[in-house]
């Protein structure tokens, strides 16, 4: 699992020193910057049965909103791009309704400032990476707006621990 995350608050606005790793320390405006991520374990504790069963690493870009996670992974069946597109839009249209959503539209980054979901599926960016004959390889990207996504799930839970 690779995140392609906006810079944040933390990051350097200039060169400098970083108390975590020389990357850190490099100006986030003007770097794409290699790092490490707590995603992949966050999935993990979300979703037990992929706990152990993902790696990750980020890339900070020079942007100041809007992140996408592109993930790799094998299935443990023969499946297909048109399967995983569907069980993706009836999870958004179902259990998953405002927490994921699904688009089919050519869009880019700032198309998703604002969006409260916390992921939204690019189906338009899914690959199969099969060698011929296989259906297992896939790669799948979701975007999220690393801000205000965030702030509507602790809004949400807010309002779960008032009810």
């Amino acid at each position: 699992m690779t995140t392609i995350h906006a810079y944040t608050a933390t990051q350097k606005t200039v060169d400098g020193v970083s108390a975590k790793d020389w990357r850190g320390g490099r100006a986030a405006a003007c770097n794409i910057i290699p790092s490490a991520t707590g995603a992949a374990k966050a999935v993990g504790e979300v979703l037990p049965v992929t706990k152990g069963k993902l790696t990750g690493m980020a890339f900070r870009v020079p942007v100041p909103d809007v992140s996408v996670v592109d993930l790799t992974f094998t299935a443990e069946k023969d499946t297909s791009i048109e399967e995983i597109d569907k069980l993706l839009k009836a999870a958004s249209e179902t259990y998953m309704k405002g927490f994921l959503s699904y688009t089919t539209e050519e869009l880019v980054s700032t198309d998703f400032i604002h969006n409260t979901h916390s992921s939204i599926y690019d189906s338009k960016a899914t690959l199969q990476n099969n060698l011929p004959g296989e259906k297992r390889f896939f790669k799948v990207v979701s975007w999220y707006d690393n801000e205000w996504g965030y702030s509507n799930r602790v809004v949400d839970l807010l309002m779960h621990m008032s009810a």
